[in-house]
């Protein structure tokens, strides 16, 4: 049987537990978060941070999420790399922090932003409502996010559908596109900056960072005052004020999206995703998706089975 496993953050497995709603099982493992059971592959998220995909769609289902262990012989837990953990008094320091959103979304694109937080605004940045944006609803993410784009420097990228095929299914991980999305939007904010030295950079991590580095193997890598940690918007404001111009930044182009196709494009991908994109098909042809959606994704497989069913 095919399995992979990778290791994610506690807010990508909650992402992952709500994007396989329509698919968990009502019992769970011992030591387990979740188990869901999508067409082709079991998946079970540990409290430890792993997730085991197993079946035969283990390895499209793992691509979703993040980039798959290396098998070993024995596993042998490392300690984390002090020389990356943030420091000790990064809240009130003045910080370029990076984040993504639209990673787990079978529709829409990927969108990195990354914010740079002098400390003489990170009072401003509170008063503007600047927080985790996970703790915020859209329209407050569309409000704060206009605010905060005429306040702070920042850096936005956008990894639209097409590009996004193109570079899987020529191998690229995830996890490798994330990496380089966010050095470049890095680079291009210490650009705009003329000179201002940040005194720390803090990635929302979503990789170790050793992993993160090879992935940028031959490119030109901002790698000094670089640091990572999961929560990162919790630690410090320029990660939250990044996550929500990223998220601003992906509600627009599904804004975008549901106009060119007529109807109301749908975020997550569970089964009401499913059906969305079956519609998709039937109206436009399945040639769309390759415009509307992450391919890769198993939602691919199962909006066409749903169009099968419809036409018989």
């Amino acid at each position: 049987m095919s399995h992979s496993v990778i290791k994610v953050s506690a807010s990508v497995m909650e992402q992952m537990k709500q994007s396989y709603a329509g698919s968990l099982t009502p019992a769970v493992p011992q030591g387990a978060v979740f188990q869901a059971k999508p067409p082709g592959c079991t998946i079970t998220a540990y409290r430890s941070g792993k997730v085991l995909f197993q079946g035969k769609n283990a390895g499209t289902e793992a691509a979703r999420w993040g980039t798959a262990e290396a098998p070993t012989k024995k596993t042998v837990k490392k300690a984390a790399d002090p020389l990356y953990a943030p420091p000790a008094g990064i809240a009130s320091m003045s910080v370029i922090g990076s984040d993504e959103v639209g990673t787990g979304d079978y529709f829409g694109p990927i969108t990195v932003a990354c914010a740079y937080a002098d400390k003489t605004k990170l009072s401003l940045m509170k008063e503007l409502g600047v927080k985790d944006s996970k703790d915020l609803k859209d329209p407050q993410i569309i409000e704060i996010a206009k605010l905060l784009i005429k306040t702070i420097p920042y850096s936005l990228l956008v990894l639209k559908n097409e590009k996004y095929n193109q570079m899987q299914e020529k191998g690229m991980s995830q996890g490798k596109m994330k990496a380089l999305l966010h050095n470049q939007a890095i680079s291009n904010l210490l650009r705009k900056m003329n000179g201002v030295k940040p005194e720390a950079i803090l990635i929302d991590q979503f990789a170790e960072p050793g992993i993160y580095f090879k992935h940028l193997s031959g490119r030109d890598i901002v790698k000094e005052k670089t640091f990572f940690s999961t929560k990162a918007e919790s630690i410090h404001l320029s990660v939250a004020a990044a996550s929500i111009i990223a998220r601003y930044s992906f509600l627009i182009e599904m804004d975008k999206l549901s106009r060119e196709a007529g109807m109301t494009i749908p975020k997550g991908a569970g089964p009401h995703v499913d059906e969305a994109a079956a519609k998709l098909i039937i109206n436009k042809g399945e040639g769309a998706l390759r415009t509307f959606t992450k391919l890769h994704f198993a939602n691919t497989q199962k909006a066409k089975r749903l169009v099968e069913r419809k036409r018989s």
